[in-house]
């Protein structure tokens, strides 16, 4: 069955590029601005109800927690080599302000109590993390019609990540499109098309549901890990999300999306005249929360194995007040 679906290779130039009147059309068609009154600030993560939460709890029944994170440190995916800028994003800084030497030497007896403390420095987004609502803009508007000069050198004083600190708490569902495609990894450039996304769904036996967080894996990371290199990962072309999955996405009323890949959406971009279309869309337009470099080999594992793919999913953000983006270590429970 796999063979028969429609595989699409943004690579190939017969394929018809998108303009931005497309874009406009989409956006017409994708609009939840005002569906939770003019004061929204967190979009589809309103979606998840109490009752969903709940019953997404009783998904759990062997206790297995399955970190979707990569670690914090030099060794993260900013670290390759791109064509395309870096945006001024790099890997974490990790600087030990005291340290273990330091109580052994007693210079900090004075204190009665001999410790370690840390510091990092880091973009918020330069590994596993969320997209908050402020990140992407529609021209001159930001989510839900508010003027993007909302987000100011003080930060975002709408869409603030701090305004889901008690969302991102849900069922998961993962659709495995790699494993689905008879591969390890998906190849740069393949466009995961709603067919393909139904097609995956029906092969694995679930069904994404309003109010989820779908989590898709692509085998993007694990190919970096597998060839020890995150060469062109940081903005280079990649497997995602085809353009008109913003319309099965919309229809699905999902929470929030998450994928393995830098950028969610295939790379290089459907559109000659607008860089990442579906990110105009799916965050300013629909208000959907958008999780990015999620490791999901060890998850993706799992489910093949019990068959089981839907679990308790816990990923909120870092309450930092006025950001349009969070670090994130997400949780599959199962």
């Amino acid at each position: 069955m796999a063979s028969k679906l429609k595989i699409r290779d943004t690579r190939d130039q017969k394929n018809r590029k998108l303009t931005r009147k497309d874009v406009h059309k989409a956006a017409r068609r994708c609009k939840n601005w005002g569906r939770w009154g003019k004061d929204d600030e967190i979009g589809t993560l309103n979606f998840t109800a109490p009752e969903d939460i709940v019953a997404a709890a009783k998904l759990v029944r062997k206790g297995k927690v399955i970190s979707l994170a990569l670690n914090y440190d030099q060794h993260g995916p900013q670290g390759g080599k791109t064509k395309y800028p870096a945006l001024g994003r790099f890997n974490p800084i990790h600087l030990m302000t005291r340290t273990g030497t330091d109580a052994y030497s007693g210079v900090l007896d004075q204190r009665k109590i001999r410790g370690t403390d840390d510091i990092i420095i880091m973009p918020l987004q330069c590994g596993t993390q969320w997209d908050g609502l402020g990140h992407i803009m529609y021209e001159d508007t930001m989510w839900n019609g508010y003027d993007c000069r909302n987000v100011t050198g003080a930060g975002a004083q709408k869409g603030g990540i701090e305004k889901t600190k008690e969302k991102m708490v849900g069922r998961g569902v993962l659709l495995d499109v790699a494993r689905a495609m008879g591969r390890k990894w998906l190849p740069d450039g393949f466009a995961i098309t709603n067919e393909i996304l139904d097609y995956t769904e029906k092969k694995q036996g679930v069904r994404v549901k309003r109010g989820d967080y779908l989590l898709v894996h692509t085998g993007h990371i694990e190919r970096c890990l597998t060839r020890k290199s995150w060469d062109g990962y940081s903005g280079g072309d990649a497997p995602g999300f085809a353009f008109e999955t913003v319309d099965w996405l919309y229809k699905k009323e999902l929470a929030g999306v998450a994928t393995d890949t830098w950028g969610a959406e295939v790379r290089p971009n459907e559109s000659e005249d607008t860089n990442q279309p579906w990110h105009w869309i799916t965050i300013p337009i629909m208000g959907l929360t958008v999780g990015e470099i999620f490791y999901l080999t060890e998850l993706a594992k799992d489910c093949a194995q019990d068959k089981c793919y839907e679990f308790l999913f816990v990923a909120p953000a870092l309450p930092i007040t006025g950001a349009v983006g969070s670090p994130v270590n997400p949780l599959a429970i199962k």
